[in-house]
């Protein structure tokens, strides 16, 4: 199994910043999937750069790609809207857990735009760029991700 993690950050892709959630998200996909093959990304804050990304993932058949960051209510926060450009079905359900999972803690992740989706055979969901929130998310929606993919590769339809 494929999975693409992808850091969306002008500071980090500039070498300004170090990226500590995306390798946290990592660390979280490989406890639940040990013998998954991990790739990572760092692009900046531009749509063209995430989509190219998103695209070689998918075209590799990537069974599921995280985005980690870009999706706040800056100018450059553009991670949901390169994602969309790409996306054939979304599945707003998991956006929404992980805003309601998160907003217990911390009312401002009412501000996350994050969608997630499919691109094809591909989930794609975006995560926040914070190393704790990316985590949390990631968390909160993990059996669902699990299942979702077993679904995606004809598995199970119901638990």
């Amino acid at each position: 199994m494929l999975i693409g993690v992808l850091t969306v950050s002008d500071r980090c892709s500039r070498g300004e910043a170090t990226d500590t959630s995306g390798p946290a998200v990592v660390a979280l996909v490989l406890q639940l999937w040990a013998n998954a093959i991990v790739e990572t990304g760092l692009v900046a804050d531009e749509e063209e750069q995430i989509i190219a990304r998103l695209q070689a993932w998918t075209d590799a058949h990537a069974s599921l790609i995280l985005t980690v960051g870009g999706t706040g209510m800056s100018p450059r926060d553009r991670t949901p809207e390169a994602t969309r450009r790409l996306l054939e079905r979304e599945a707003p359900g998991l956006a929404e857990a992980m805003r309601a999972k998160a907003a217990q803690r911390n009312s401002f992740a009412w501000l996350s735009r994050g969608v997630a989706g499919l691109i094809g055979a591909t989930l794609v969901v975006n995560l926040p760029g914070s190393k704790r929130g990316a985590e949390e998310n990631l968390a909160s929606i993990m059996p669902l991700l699990h299942h979702a993919i077993e679904m995606i590769e004809g598995g199970q339809s119901h638990p």
